[in-house]
């Protein structure tokens, strides 16, 4: 099943619309969350580049 609604980054209205915004012209997105599966093939890259995130930003605190 294909999600029709999309949701305005810019003026946070929802909207039908694939391609832009009806009303401000502005970026549109799925405002639903990607499927939960247990056997997700990307989870270490994603544990990975959130770990590298964390460690930069205790990085910049620290300093």
């Amino acid at each position: 099943m294909v999600w029709l609604l999309r949701h305005c980054k810019k003026c946070d209205r929802y909207t039908l619309k694939t391609d832009a915004c009806p009303k401000c012209g502005g970026p549109v997105k799925i405002p639903h969350p990607a499927k939960f599966s247990l056997d997700d093939k990307y989870r270490k890259y994603r544990l990975k580049m959130r770990r590298m995130a964390r460690d930069e930003e205790e990085k910049t605190i620290s300093a």
